[in-house]
């Protein structure tokens, strides 16, 4: 069975870590990496939005993203940015696959992926927005695009 990763990449809202949180252990995910500014457990507003699931997924924090995700690389794990810009693809447009270790990339509300993380991803990959808005809440994107690479 493949192993599947969620990094956040300084995600500043704890109700979204919290979300996050509980997205992970919905779609089965077996690892959160928190990196940056990102919040970490125990917090009451993780928590919160979590409903404990910070308690049942593993999670580790590392200061520095880029580290953690060459680490991965040199693992062998596919790592999807999942960000919207000129070279991204339809998340889609990937099929789901136990072949892989994966490693999702979610970005800074303010500040989007970085271009470093960019640089080192496999492949880079967005929702299409059928509306006005060009994003959605991270925490939202993180569960649509997590459910698509269940098994």
């Amino acid at each position: 069975m493949s192993k599947k990763y969620i990094l956040l990449e300084s995600i500043r809202s704890m109700q979204n870590v919290g979300a996050i949180f509980r997205n992970a252990d919905w779609a089965g995910y077996h690892k959160l990496l928190l990196t940056g500014h990102t919040p970490t457990p125990p917090r009451s507003d993780i928590s919160k939005t979590a409903l404990w699931a910070e308690e049942t997924i593993d999670w580790e924090y590392a200061e520095d993203a880029i580290a953690v995700v060459k680490d991965l690389k040199a693992k062998w794990f596919k790592i999807f940015a999942v960000e919207l810009n000129d070279t991204s693809v339809d998340y889609r447009d990937f099929y789901k696959t136990d072949v892989w270790d994966i490693c999702l990339i979610m970005w800074n509300e303010v500040k989007w992926v970085s271009q470093e993380m960019l640089a080192l991803a496999d492949y880079t990959v967005h929702i299409p927005m059928l509306g006005n808005k060009s994003s959605l809440n991270v925490s939202v994107a993180a569960g649509i695009v997590m459910y698509w690479f269940v098994e």
